[in-house]
């Protein structure tokens, strides 16, 4: 196949139009390579279509005359990328893995991380997609600090150790809570059910709790999880995750013999019968009801319509095992009516977690230093019965609701009175007093986040924060700050929800 018969079947492609932000999302990236970041990470979560976005990603490249690589976490997950490119118009790529029929050296190539370690050399690439880069394999990072190519990583969840030394760069394309709202993602309804108890469980270095004491705490209360989910959410599709193989195997015993039809899905399981699994499972009507795994089923599994996610692994530490499984349950099925997603907590994982996870689905991400701190924190239990938001009583309730999105302001950051010194927060929804100093903050951040907007729009934002339009500022932009982000990701949510 010559090269002009190569670029012409890129031309063809045809990918869905994107949202908004992902458009947004792609052009930080392009900022990012302006500003000489040669490796980024693009935090998008459940929902937010990273495969999506790496490919288009790759197709840009490819239609500039450039190599690139989509890189796989998983051996497994080679074929399902190769048919989303494939629906998307991109059948002119190659599969780096021996024997496969789709094995070639066309300009854009699929790969998995183990297949890349048994190999000596790597496909030539302009621009390099590292799927799932919060699981760091050694075969991909240390060439991507040696390679010339750009590297983007996507990741739900770039929380692990050493990520801040690997990208320079990263990018939030979007936030669990806008998700929600938009319709792409469903509320979590929490059951807190009957719990393993963990006091006293073995650790591992580093202060998680070994699977075997976990396994073997969790294994005491089988009886209830199969009980209680017959009990809440009987035809519900559902994943459970456990603590070990062999709390699994125990789980789907118990749910078998309960004449619930379950099967384990797990690293032992052999190749054709993960894909006769699927194939069943994936089905509206599937009477396979229950798949339990340790950590298959965590990343990279997008069935819709499962509307259960029971979770009978206890974790303290790890924050991102617990997103990865919680939102294997998140996405939408408009077509088959799913209006919310059941977690069954039978370890206190949603408690031990909630603040972090609360600022996660509101905030998304600070920085990969941020994120490699939320991996290393061991939480401990707390005893106290969970609130309820006092706005529409949602259980458990932290700083902000997930559900309604109430938030508790503090009255000691509403205004400035003489003789007290208080801080005050230029960011609240709680009005205050405010100096020409305060203003011309407020106004600065605003023209550096301005970007593409239309030259109106940082007059209308200061006007909406102040009632009044900023005279006698000096217009030097500054970097926003986080509060400023969260103050515009706020004023965007209203002005949403006001349409």
């Amino acid at each position: 196949m010559n090269e002009l018969f190569e670029r012409e079947g890129y031309d063809t492609a045809k990918f869905p139009a994107p949202r908004e932000f992902q458009t947004s999302a792609h052009e930080a990236l392009r900022q990012g390579i302006r500003d000489k970041h040669k490796n980024q990470v693009l935090m998008a979560p459940t929902g937010a279509g990273k495969t999506y976005l790496g490919l288009r990603i790759a197709h840009e490249s490819l239609l500039k005359g450039r190599n690139a690589l989509f890189v796989c976490d998983r051996t497994t997950l080679i074929n399902q990328t190769s048919e989303v490119a494939d629906a998307y118009g991109l059948t002119d790529h190659g599969i780096v893995q021996a024997n496969h029929w789709r094995r070639n050296d066309l300009p854009f190539q699929i790969a998995s991380v183990q297949t890349l370690a048994k190999r000596d050399y790597w496909p030539r690439a302009d621009v390099i997609i590292i799927d799932e880069c919060h699981t760091q394999h050694k075969a991909w990072t240390e060439h991507v600090m040696t390679t010339q190519a750009k590297v983007i990583g996507l990741s739900a969840t770039p929380f692990s150790k050493g990520l801040g030394k690997i990208f320079s760069n990263l990018v939030n394309a979007t936030t669990m809570n806008d998700l929600t709202v938009a319709g792409v993602l469903v509320p979590m309804r929490v059951f807190s059910c009957t719990q393993a108890d963990m006091k006293g469980a073995a650790t591992k270095a580093g202060g998680e709790w070994a699977d075997e004491a976990a396994a073997e705490r969790g294994s005491a209360i089988v009886g209830d999880v199969v009980s209680e989910w017959i009990k809440f959410s009987p035809t519900r599709k559902t994943i459970v995750f456990g603590a070990t193989i062999k709390h699994c195997e125990e789980l789907c015993r118990q749910f078998l013999a309960a004449g619930v039809v379950a099967s384990i899905f797990t690293a032992d399981t052999q190749p054709h019968e993960r894909e006769m699994l699927l194939s069943e499972y994936r089905k509206h009507d599937s009477t396979l009801r229950v798949l339990i795994s340790v950590e298959a089923l965590a990343k990279g599994f997008d069935v819709p319509d499962v509307g259960c996610v029971v979770d009978c692994r206890p974790l303290r530490k790890s924050l991102s095992t617990a997103i990865q499984m919680w939102g294997r349950g998140l996405r939408s099925s408009p077509n088959t009516g799913k209006t919310d997603c059941h977690l069954h907590d039978h370890t206190g994982n949603i408690l031990r977690f909630l603040d972090d996870y609360t600022g996660i689905f509101f905030d998304g991400l600070d920085s990969l230093d941020l994120g490699d701190k939320l991996d290393k924190t061991v939480r401990e239990d707390d005893e106290k019965e969970p609130k309820a938001c006092p706005a529409c009583g949602f259980k458990p309730f932290g700083r902000r609701c997930m559900a309604c999105g109430h938030e508790t302001v503090s009255t000691a950051l509403v205004e400035h009175e003489a003789g007290v010194m208080q801080e005050i927060n230029l960011f609240s929804k709680v009005a205050g007093k405010f100096s020409m100093d305060d203003k011309q903050k407020f106004f600065s951040e605003l023209l550096g986040a301005k970007g593409r907007r239309a030259d109106g729009w940082v007059s209308h934002k200061y006007r909406e924060r102040f009632g009044v339009w900023p005279v006698g500022l000096d217009k030097v932009a500054k970097k926003p700050s986080h509060e400023m982000e969260k103050w515009l990701q706020r004023a965007h949510r209203a002005w949403v929800k006001s349409l």
